[in-house]
C-alpha cells in the first residue's frame, strides 16, 4: 500500500522521512507481507517471527526500483553492494520491531483521531479532496479500496506512536541546551610550539642499512598489485569508418542535396510604417486606416530619405516607432508570412506598397542584406567525407558487431582471426585489476578489466566475451602475461624507500625534540611557549585537528595544562592550555547552535529507546551482513 503512497506523493516521503519511519516507508505492510510465507532462508527474526530471504530480495528490488523511477540516469548497480543490502535488512527488522511494540502497547488510533490526523496531515494534501474526504477515484486509479487506505493509516500512525512518545518528550531544557552548546563551542587560550618533522629532513642521513631495514621491515608498503600485459582489439564506429571510401561523386550528390545546411541562412534589414487595425474591424475602418497608409506611402515614395522621420510621427508600431521603423534584421520565418514576402522580394532601397497582415497596414523600406553565401564544395569535403562515412559505418556496425561477438567466442584462443577478418588493429597495455586513475576509452571499463581478470581469462589466456566499454564500441583483450602481487625489488623502489624512511626518521626528531621541551616546560610551567591563540571547533587557527582536540580536552581543574601531541608524519606539538575563554551571553553562534543540539540529543535519546526495543523483542541475525547480502545476490 505504501508503494502508493511513495510512488504519488512526494510530500510524503519526506514527511515520513522526517518522522524516522523509512523503514515503514521503503517497505509498506503489503511489501512487508506478501513475501513472509515464501520458503526461503532466515535471514533475521524478531520476538522468534522469521524475516526471510525472499522478503530482502523483494524489498531490495523494491527500494532499487524506486531510486530508478526518481532518478532515471541513476546507475541501480550503485544499489547492489553488501552495505545496500544491509540497509534494506535493517529497515525490515525496524519496522517488524515497531509492529510488534505497538501491538504490545495496544497503540491503536480511534476513528475520530484517524480523520483529524487525515485532514490536518499536509502529506496527504494530494489524496484529500476540499471537503476533506478520501479521493475514492484516486485510489481506485491506484488499485486501492478506501478501507485498505484506512487500515495503512492506522497501521502507520500507530507505529508513530511507538518512538513518537519518545521523540515528543525528549525536548532539552533551556539549561541542558546551553551546556551542550558551550561544550561544543568552547573556545580556550593556549600556546603552541611545533616541531615539524619537515623542518628535520635535511638533519637525517639514512645509511643503507637503514634503508634496507626499512625495506624489510615495510614490505607491505612496497608489494604492486598483480597486472596483466594485454592484447585487446576494438569495433567502433571509428574503426568501421577508417574502412569506408566514398567518391567525390557521391560526395558532391551529398552536398547537393544537403546544400541548405552549407549555406548561409539570408537575412534582410527592414523598417516599416504601420497603421494597425483589428482582424474583425468593419469595412469603414479598416478602408480609413488602409487610406491613412496609402497617403504616408504617397509621401515617402515622393522623398525616400524622409522615411524614419514619418515613421517616428506616424507609425503605430511602439517597438520600432521611435527607431524610424527599424526592425534590425531577421530570417525567414521570423515574421507574418504577407510582410517576409514583401521584404524578401524587394532590394535594398526599395519601399513597397501597401502590404496588408494581421496587424493592420504596412510600408516596408528594405535597408539591408546579409547572409545566402553558399559554402563551395572543397571547403567542406572533409566535413561532408566524415558525416558519409559515419553513416555508413552506422549501418555497417550492427553486422559487424554480431560476426566481432561470434569470433571472438568461437575462436577464443587468438584475437588475430577477429582482426583479420573485420580489419581491425590490435592494441597492447598493462593493466590492473582497478581502473587506473585518468584511464580513458575501453581501459576505463571496468567491466572489461573484470572480464581480463576471469579466471578463464587468467588461466586459460582466452579471449574475454565481447564487452560492451560505449555506445557503439565492443571490445575484447586476451591476458599473454599474468604477474600476481608481489614486492617491488629494492633496486626498483629504492628512492620511495629512501623518501619514506626519511621521512620517517625526521618525525621521530621532531618527536624526540618536542617530548624533551615538554618535559622543560613540566619543570619550568611559566615558560612562555609562544604567542597565545584562541582555539575552538570553529575557530582551529590553522592548527591541526590533533592540536584543536587536546586542547579543547585538556583538565584545566588544576590550572594550565602542559600538554604533548603527537602529529604523527607531521611531527610534534607542545602545548600550554592556560584558560577558558568564555563566550558573550549572545553569542549568535550559541543561539544557533541550541536547536541542532536540541535536536541531536533527541535523536540519541530515540535511538537509545530503539536499541532498547530490539533487545526487548528479541532482535537477532541470523547472517552477518555481508552474508546476507551475498545469499540475496546469489540467490537473484
Amino acid at each position: 500500500m505504501f508503494d502508493f503512497v511513495r510512488s504519488h506523493t512526494r510530500l510524503l516521503q519526506g514527511v515520513l522521512v522526517l518522522l524516522v519511519f523509512p523503514s515503514f516507508v521503503f517497505f509498506g505492510v503489503q511489501g512487508y507481507s506478501h513475501f513472509m510465507d515464501q520458503a526461503a532462508a532466515t535471514v533475521a527474526t524478531v520476538d522468534g517471527q522469521p524475516i526471510r530471504q525472499s522478503e530482502l530480495e523483494a524489498a531490495h528490488r523494491q527500494q532499487v526500483e524506486r531510486m530508478r523511477q526518481q532518478m532515471p540516469t541513476l546507475d541501480v548497480k550503485l544499489f547492489d553492494t553488501p552495505e545496500a543490502r544491509q540497509q534494506t535488512l535493517d529497515g525490515l527488522v525496524r519496522e517488524q520491531v515497531l509492529r510488534h511494540a505497538a501491538q504490545k502497547e495496544n497503540l491503536v488510533v480511534p476513528d475520530l483521531r484517524l480523520q483529524r490526523l487525515f485532514v490536518t496531515d499536509p502529506a496527504y494534501a494530494a489524496l484529500r479532496k476540499p471537503d476533506g474526504s478520501v479521493n475514492k477515484d484516486y485510489l481506485a486509479a491506484q488499485g486501492m479500496s478506501v478501507g485498505q487506505f484506512e487500515e495503512m493509516l492506522r497501521t502507520e500512525y500507530s507505529l508513530r506512536q511507538v518512538l513518537g512518545g519518545v521523540t515528543g518528550s525528549s525536548l532539552s531544557g533551556q539549561t541542558v541546551a546551553a551546556a551542550n552548546a558551550n561544550a561544543l563551542l568552547e573556545q580556550r587560550e593556549v600556546q603552541v610550539q611545533r616541531f615539524d618533522a619537515k623542518d628535520y629532513l635535511a638533519k637525517v642521513n639514512p645509511s643503507d642499512a637503514d634503508i634496507d631495514a626499512f625495506y624489510k621491515a615495510h614490505a607491505d608498503r612496497f608489494r604492486a598489485p598483480d597486472e596483466a600485459s594485454i592484447e585487446y582489439v576494438v569495433l567502433d564506429l571509428d574503426a568501421l569508418k577508417k574502412q569506408v571510401t566514398v567518391s567525390d561523386d557521391d560526395l558532391k550528390k551529398y552536398y547537393e542535396q544537403n546544400i541548405s545546411r552549407y549555406t548561409t541562412p539570408e537575412e534582410r534589414r527592414a523598417s516599416h510604417i504601420l497603421i494597425t487595425v483589428a482582424k474583425d474591424a468593419s469595412a469603414d475602418v479598416r478602408a480609413k486606416a488602409k487610406a491613412k497608409a496609402e497617403a504616408l506611402l504617397t509621401e515617402v515614395k515622393a522623398h525616400p530619405d524622409s522615411f524614419a522621420e514619418v515613421a517616428k510621427k506616424n507609425s503605430e508600431d511602439p517597438g520600432s516607432a521611435g527607431k524610424g521603423g527599424d526592425l534590425d534584421f531577421f530570417a525567414r520565418g521570423a515574421m507574418v508570412k504577407p510582410f517576409e514576402d514583401a521584404a524578401f522580394g524587394m532590394k535594398v532601397g526599395d519601399i513597397s506598397g501597401v502590404v496588408e497582415s494581421d496587424f493592420g497596414y504596412h510600408i516596408i523600406k528594405l535597408t539591408g542584406v546579409r547572409g545566402g553565401e553558399r559554402k563551395p564544395f572543397e571547403a567542406v569535403r572533409a566535413e561532408i567525407q566524415d558525416e558519409v562515412a559515419k553513416q555508413l559505418a552506422q549501418q555497417r556496425y550492427a553486422e559487424a558487431a554480431e560476426q566481432f561477438s561470434n569470433m571472438v567466442y568461437e575462436q577464443s584462443d587468438s584475437l588475430q582471426p577477429v582482426i583479420d577478418k573485420l580489419k581491425l588493429s590490435k592494441m597492447t597495455a598493462v593493466v590492473q585489476r582497478a581502473v587506473a586513475p585518468g584511464a580513458t576509452g575501453p581501459l576505463a571499463s571496468s567491466k572489461l578489466l573484470d572480464a581480463v581478470f576471469s579466471i578463464d581469462g587468467l588461466q586459460n589466456k582466452r579471449n574475454t566475451e565481447a564487452v560492451e566499454t560505449g555506445p557503439n564500441q565492443l571490445v575484447s583483450a586476451r591476458v599473454v602475461n599474468y604477474r600476481p602481487a608481489h614486492v617491488r625489488d629494492l633496486a626498483e623502489v629504492r628512492a620511495q624507500v629512501l623518501e619514506q624512511l626519511k621521512a620517517d626518521q625526521a618525525a621521530a626528531a621532531a618527536r624526540k625534540d618536542g617530548e624533551a621541551r615538554l618535559a622543560s616546560l613540566k619543570q619550568n610551567p611559566a615558560d612562555t611557549l609562544a604567542q597565545p591563540v584562541v582555539l575552538s571547533r570553529a575557530q582551529i587557527q590553522g592548527q591541526p585537528r590533533q592540536v584543536v582536540d587536546a586542547t579543547l580536552q585538556a583538565d584545566l581543574s588544576k590550572g594550565p595544562a602542559m600538554v604533548g601531541v603527537d602529529l604523527g608524519a607531521q611531527g610534534y606539538a607542545v602545548l600550554k592550555v592556560v584558560k577558558r575563554v568564555p563566550r558573550a551571553a549572545d553569542d549568535a553562534d550559541l543561539a544557533r547552535a541550541k536547536p541542532y543540539i536540541a535536536q541531536a540529543l533527541a535523536q540519541a535519546e530515540e535511538a537509545a529507546y530503539y536499541d532498547a526495543l530490539k533487545r526487548r523483542h528479541k532482535v537477532e541475525l541470523k547472517l552477518a551482513p555481508a552474508a546476507a547480502a551475498s545469499a540475496s545476490a546469489a540467490s537473484n
